[in-house]
């Protein structure tokens, strides 16, 4: 499957300064507490979508993230935080999100607020429990001899999501409480054949064939009460450590929150709810003053109670979210260069190692500017296995040796799963940050690299 991706900067400067200045780049090494401009009430920043899939056709669009600086008295720390995305596929898929961030709404409370429509015609599945899954490239490839079909690991999934968090001190700032409530819809499918070769030549199309999602439905590992996806929600409560020196790009102190998140089944129209609890541990070090620093991720998830149905698996529950997707292991926002949902199982751990260097501060168009160089390296794994025997009504199908001739399943054949690469990043008064990071995947049973492309440093 071919992609074409093209990205540009989009400065949205009214109120902000005059549109006549002359622009003025500053690369001397100077200190940056001397040449960061205080910014006050609103400034803006933007970014177009465009892009081009084989399968999905042309995606146009864009973002815009708006911050509040007040009186400029806490700057870089914003008191509003406002983002809005909207792009759509010509076949039917897109990203359409409202996300806004504020500890000024409530006094004393820390607000947000998550309001996304997510819909997605080629949405990847890969089976449960990372490498226990066989991953065949080649079933995928519409260039190697043994091609099935580009959708082969793939599904159609409309994805709703509403969230609300707060947050509010305990005995400081840094040490708070955390509660708040996720709204979930979730609709799977298989694939839409026909609207996908809609208006393609005869050679493009994709085969009317079975991908591995059908398979999995067909053969009873994913149960026929949850095939369909469904509607639920999650309520949370926890604890945050956070002393960080700067929330977009820290470069000292620990930001650590351990939550619990409950799916009664009486707020859902699942068989039994289930109940997970999620622990993320974030410590960074300076190594050079404004220039370099080190910052790594610890995580674990597990199922403490109760049935995760599948397609509620991915989910990842964290205090605050850094992007439009909240789901792993694997892809932009946990294990950059593996497939993304390569990793699913009930109970999950993860790491993030980085190395960060801001390279050049600059002001362009009376705006705070750096560029940041990163190396990173991400792994993760399944602690905790699903049964996938569980919803299947007749055994036998697990006497068939095409599961385990390593065809398609391969138990007790997990291990971790790794990428590593690096990044650029743009920043725009140290909150608005443009992140293009590529990551390579060290085994081929994950896949083989990934360009990232979006808003925000990973953690």
């Amino acid at each position: 499957m071919r992609k074409f991706y093209f990205s540009l900067l989009v400065l949205v400067t009214a109120i902000l300064c005059p549109f006549n200045s002359m622009a003025q780049i500053d690369s001397t090494y100077q200190k940056k507490e001397k040449e960061e401009k205080i910014k006050k009430g609103w400034n803006f920043g933007g970014l177009p979508v465009i892009s081009y899939d084989s399968d999905l056709g042309l995606q146009l669009g864009a973002l815009v993230n708006m911050y509040h600086y007040g009186d400029g008295s806490r700057y870089p720390k914003y008191d509003h935080s406002i983002y809005v995305e909207g792009s759509w596929y010509l076949k039917g898929s897109g990203i359409f999100r409202f996300y806004y961030d504020s500890d000024k709404l409530i006094k004393g409370i820390r607000t947000s607020f998550d309001l996304s429509y997510l819909p997605d015609r080629v949405f990847k599945f890969y089976g449960f429990n990372g490498y226990e899954a066989v991953y065949n490239p080649d079933w995928a490839d519409d260039e190697n001899i043994g091609y099935v079909s580009r959708a082969f690991y793939r599904t159609d999934r409309k994805f709703f999501r509403a969230k609300l968090d707060f947050q509010g001190k305990i005995t400081s700032d840094k040490f708070r409480w955390m509660a708040g409530a996720d709204f979930y819809s979730i609709k799977m499918d298989t694939v839409n054949i026909s609207k996908l070769n809609k208006g393609k030549d005869e050679d493009q199309m994709l085969p009317d064939s079975a991908g591995l999602f059908q398979k999995y439905n067909s053969w009873g590992i994913i149960p026929a009460n949850e095939r369909n996806g469904g509607l639920f929600t999650v309520f949370k409560v926890g604890l945050v450590y956070d002393s960080r020196n700067n929330d977009a790009l820290p470069t000292k102190g620990i930001w650590t929150e351990a939550i619990l998140a409950m799916a009664p089944k009486f707020t859902s129209d699942m068989d039994e709810g289930f109940i997970k609890f999620a622990v993320t541990h974030r410590q960074y070090f300076t190594l050079v003053k404004n220039r370099l620093s080190f910052a790594y991720r610890l995580g674990m998830q597990v199922n403490v109670a109760g049935h995760t149905p599948y397609y509620a698996q991915g989910l990842m529950y964290f205090v605050t979210m850094k992007g439009a997707y909240n789901e792993g292991l694997g892809g932009a926002k946990t294990i950059r260069g593996i497939e993304r949902n390569r990793v699913v199982g009930d109970g999950i751990v993860y790491g993030n190692f980085e190395l960060r260097w801001q390279f050049w501060y600059f002001s362009f168009i009376n705006q705070n500017w750096y560029m940041a160089l990163s190396g990173f390296f991400d792994t993760g794994r399944v602690i905790q296995y699903i049964q996938i025997q569980d919803g299947v009504e007749d055994q036998t199908i697990f006497d068939n040796p095409d599961f385990f001739d390593k065809e398609y399943l391969d138990p007790y054949s997990d291990g971790f799963h790794s990428g590593f690469g690096g990044g650029l990043h743009i920043g725009m008064n140290q909150n608005f940050i443009i992140a293009v990071d590529y990551g390579k995947a060290l085994s081929a049973k994950d896949g083989t690299s990934g360009l990232y492309i979006g808003l925000n440093f990973l953690f």
